[in-house]
């Protein structure tokens, strides 16, 4: 066991977690939370209201909050997620929790917030001001996942056609860029395609199909979820060979993969953020003003599916949503104890 001047790390861990839980000292009883998302055109966006409604419902019904109320604007577009933002500033909600248009466009709005004493949490698509709190996986390993995955099941390497998510958001460019950091350190791959399949199924497929024409045969698909199977339909219907798409932990891209594995040995993976950390989220919020010691920064593992668990993780994963984990306060208060 690693010692530090005699005091084993375990023992640190302990008197650490043990301080941690003797933070929290106020009521949040009477406390209101709100959820500002900036979108909610995909099944993966569905399933993180879904699983915010879910998780927050209970802690309103056993009092452990007084609200915790879900807005998603009409578009995403960052003007008027500021605008939704300032109007709940003005409602008196404690905390608001957000799941942000742009990491810095928001910012503003965001220390408008934090000057009117409410607690912010971003997550997924997070801010970048300093006042607010920030829950994320790595998006940016994510990426390079899939292309050092790509790299180790096609050791010739060949050409890739990149589907990115929604144009400037922080998720897009951070997965993009690992996919990129990947092709340049593999020195396998040539990304001779871009698309936006704005993290839906649909959009994907046409945006997919669109290009195909012009590009010239492709090994692999590096995707960023939702996006998946609209590509395999599309690659489907222009007669093409199937090359190994990357999945996003979406329900129609697992039963798919299950079809394709079933008949001919077909083989991918699959990795996403879980919808759930909505809920991570919310009890972050809540630690906050329950007046724990929360890191500004916290990190939570996205959630990757292989060749061999895939049955297992298709049983579990409801139609038409997404491969999902939710959290509960305990949950909450080991990701922070982690962090700390």
């Amino acid at each position: 066991m690693l010692r530090i001047k005699g005091i084993s790390v375990l023992a640190l861990v302990a008197v650490a977690a043990a301080s941690f839980g003797q933070a929290a000292l106020a009521d949040t009883a009477g406390k209101r939370i709100a959820l500002s998302n900036n979108y909610a055109g995909n099944s993966w966006r569905q399933a993180m209201l879904r699983s915010w409604e879910k998780v927050t419902s209970a802690a309103v019904a056993d009092g452990t909050v007084a609200a915790a109320d879900a807005f998603t604007t009409a578009e995403n577009q960052v003007t008027e997620q500021a605008a939704q933002i300032q109007n709940l500033i003005l409602q008196g909600y404690d905390a608001i929790v957000i799941n942000a248009a742009s990491p810095e466009g928001l910012n503003g709005a965001v220390k408008e917030a934090c000057d009117a004493g409410v607690t912010v949490v971003s997550f997924d698509g997070i801010v970048t001001e300093p006042c607010a709190w920030r829950i994320a996986v790595n998006f940016k390993q994510m990426g390079k996942d899939e292309v050092l995955y790509l790299a180790d099941k096609l050791p010739d390497g060949g050409n890739l056609l990149e589907i990115r998510g929604l144009a400037g958001v922080f998720v897009d460019d951070e997965i993009s860029a690992g996919i990129h950091e990947g092709v340049a350190e593999t020195g396998k791959f040539t990304i001779v395609g871009s698309v936006n399949g704005n993290w839906a199924q649909d959009v994907a497929q046409k945006a997919v199909a669109g290009i195909l024409p012009s590009l010239p045969d492709i090994v692999g698909v590096v995707t960023q979820g939702g996006d998946g199977y609209g590509a395999a339909q599309a690659i489907k219907a222009a007669g093409r060979d199937m090359p190994v798409i990357v999945m996003g932990n979406r329900q129609d891209e697992l039963q798919w993969w299950k079809e394709q594995k079933d008949a001919n040995g077909y083989e991918t993976m699959s990795v996403s953020i879980a919808p759930g950390v909505s809920t991570l989220a919310f009890w972050v919020a809540q630690q906050v003003l329950d007046g724990a010691d929360v890191p500004k920064d916290l990190t939570v593992p996205f959630l990757r599916i292989d060749q061999g668990n895939l049955e297992e993780n298709l049983a579990t994963t409801e139609a038409g949503g997404v491969a999902n984990v939710e959290y509960s306060l305990e949950d909450a208060k080991t990701v922070i104890s982690g962090a700390m």
